[in-house]
């Protein structure tokens, strides 16, 4: 992927002094990765319980936001912060006080799941009614996880106001992924044999690949843009049963999918949705795409997930839910 440079006053390229909140686990190592790459000065700030080994030679900063601890982060100047560990108004807020003007932009990684989910067709863009906010509970469940980032974007943006960004991602993928997504689907297509499929074969389904994710956010800080951002993809639009089958052709197995009643398969699968939710898997990336969110075929994100998961790296039977 080709990197692009800030230009600063008088108009020589310089590096972008990056603060990411999070980024040794998933989305944001990934993010972390990329901004290295391009040549920028990250910094990262976290527990220190993941990644240890990851980035020698990154600056750290050691705190906790379940516990309000930012007092590492009293010093420093930095020309953007990416927050990628922010779910609840609290995060946010703390983050922001401690930081306040000492940070150019502020990038909050939000969710998809702000949108309402009724109402709303394919095609849906970043100008979408979003769910009301909620500020009352720090438990995250299906019914309070958009709602809250709802109030963490509503947050950001009333203290930052032009100098705010916000992605929204919708299902992540990729190597590192350690959720049940398409690393689930990667792991039994190397099985191959009958899937019993609980749910419609022409079903659609988004996922975007966490490098892209990346590409985008880095992309964004140099280019000081503020606004929201639907990261959504591949670019090409798939179904459920063509995610299936992909993640078969690049295993080197072959599948039948069959579809069966929801109520004959034991739990829950991974990118199953009912069709009044298939809109939330239909959104728009054009406003994204314009700003620089490429578009890795989802053969190639599969590929690398099953390097990931055959390499002895990634999760075991069942998966492992932490990021």
């Amino acid at each position: 992927m080709v990197c692009a440079n800030r230009r600063n006053e008088g108009g020589s390229v310089g590096a972008v002094r990056i603060l990411v909140l999070g980024g040794t686990a998933f989305v944001g190592r990934a993010i972390v990765e990329d901004a290295l790459r391009c040549g920028n000065e990250v910094t990262l700030f976290g527990r220190g319980r993941t990644g240890t080994d990851l980035f020698p030679g990154v600056p750290r900063r050691a705190g906790d936001r379940d516990t309000g601890d930012y007092a590492s982060l009293r010093d420093g100047t930095w020309d953007a912060v990416v927050d990628v560990s922010g779910y609840v108004p609290r995060h946010v807020g703390q983050a922001m006080a401690v930081l306040g003007d000492r940070v150019g932009r502020y990038l909050f990684i939000s969710s998809h799941a702000v949108y309402v989910r009724t109402g709303v067709g394919p095609g849906s863009d970043e100008d979408t009614p979003r769910r009301a906010p909620a500020r009352d509970t720090e438990v995250l469940d299906d019914d309070t996880y958009g709602p809250c980032k709802v109030a963490c974007e509503d947050d950001v943006v009333a203290r930052y106001g032009t100098r705010a960004t916000i992605v929204r991602p919708g299902k992540v993928a990729g190597p590192h992924d350690r959720q049940d997504g398409l690393t689930y689907w990667v792991r039994r297509a190397t099985e191959g044999g009958r899937v019993a499929l609980p749910g419609r074969l022409e079903q659609p389904v988004q996922v975007v690949d966490s490098r892209d994710l990346a590409r985008l956010v880095v992309r964004l800080l140099t280019d000081d843009r503020p606004g929201a951002f639907n990261a959504v993809g591949p670019a090409e639009p798939t179904t459920l049963a063509g995610l299936i089958g992909t993640c078969a052709e690049v295993a080197g197995t072959e599948v039948e999918i069959v579809p069966v009643p929801a109520d004959t398969v034991p739990s829950r699968l991974p990118l199953v949705w009912p069709p009044q939710r298939w809109p939330t898997q239909q959104r728009s990336a054009a406003r994204a795409r314009v700003a620089g969110l490429p578009a890795t075929p989802l053969a190639v994100t599969a590929a690398d997930v099953l390097a990931w998961v055959t390499g002895g790296l990634g999760p075991g039977p069942g998966g492992d839910h932490r990021r």
